[in-house]
């Protein structure tokens, strides 16, 4: 009996694990013949995130509009992606000149996209700006300019975009945010305030066109690191805030967004968090054991004085 379970034990892990890597596959797959022919237009392509999820989608057959703030990026990711793609069952991209911030100009932005192939099926929002520093120490007017780029750019051009997706009952509008849509973290304060506008605006703006047939995605990471940037090495753990950044550090690789926003639009899902276990308990605590979280935040801060000091 015991040299049977011995035998039975391994198959049964073997079994089962082949089972879920097919399911995967096969989700895989269906997601990527799902967004054939898909106009799909990223508001930044020419970032990490934006290059990775023109690569995913354009091996999925779908037509990309590329946007982007530098004429020459967007030249050579778009000569990156036809150098070794299939042109049977590929698309060749088309490039937009694009700042999300320039909000005076959107709606002249809203229709060039639209005209490119004369609608638009996915509306990928993830272009952004970031900033760190004590509030006190930020302009007023830095704090506009992070609005402008992170909330006002993005919502004016879905406003552009969102009146022809509803007259053709059909499209998909997705936000790639932050966890700091959810929770403020010390020093980034306007870049948290803009992530909480923009993800409110999701909110309210997904019951609102349900009615319409128009699907709003969300996909909050942590945040997304660079290619090679690694957490540094330290004594993280001599805090329950220290350990919590630790954590937070390391981020989600831009490789993981983009697939994780190809299976969120094949598969219409409303909202997606990106978080290994602390900063997402982070996130629980924020909202059922407030004052516990605003403790722990401000003994962090208080460290980050200490440490100042004896520097």
């Amino acid at each position: 009996m015991g040299l049977l379970t011995f035998l039975i034990v391994p198959l049964l892990i073997l079994g089962i694990s082949g089972i879920i890597y097919i399911y995967r596959e096969v989700v895989r797959l269906m997601s990527r013949s799902a967004l054939k022919n898909k106009v799909v237009v990223i508001t930044d392509a020419v970032s990490g995130l934006g290059k990775e999820c023109s690569r995913v989608f354009h091996s999925a057959g779908a037509r990309l509009v590329l946007c982007g703030k530098t004429w020459e990026k967007l030249e050579a990711l778009h000569d990156a992606l036809i150098s070794v793609a299939d042109p049977s069952v590929t698309f060749t991209p088309k490039l937009v000149l694009l700042d999300i911030s320039d909000i005076n100009n959107m709606e002249a932005m809203g229709k060039e996209i639209q005209d490119c192939y004369g609608c638009v099926d996915v509306l990928i929002n993830n272009a952004s700006m970031k900033m760190k520093g004590p509030l006190q120490s930020v302009s007023l007017e830095l704090d506009k300019k992070i609005m402008d780029a992170n909330y006002f750019g993005p919502i004016t051009l879905v406003k552009a975009i969102l009146p022809h997706m509803i007259s053709r009952r059909t499209g998909q509008i997705v936000l790639v945010n932050t966890i700091q849509g959810k929770i403020g973290v010390p020093f980034r304060a306007a870049y948290a305030a803009s992530k909480h506008a923009i993800q409110g605006f999701f909110d309210c703006l997904r019951a609102e066109v349900e009615e319409f047939d128009v699907s709003v995605s969300t996909v909050s990471p942590t945040f997304i690191r660079s290619y090679h940037v690694q957490p540094q090495p330290g004594n993280w753990e001599a805090s329950i805030w220290k350990f919590f950044f630790r954590k937070l550090s390391y981020g989600v690789h831009p490789v993981e967004v983009a697939e994780e926003v190809l299976s969120t639009v094949s598969r219409k899902k409303q909202e997606v968090f990106m978080a290994n276990p602390i900063p997402r308990a982070a996130v629980y605590i924020r909202t059922f054991l407030p004052e516990l979280f605003f403790a722990v935040v401000a003994t962090g801060v208080k460290e980050k004085h200490v440490v100042e000091e004896e520097k």
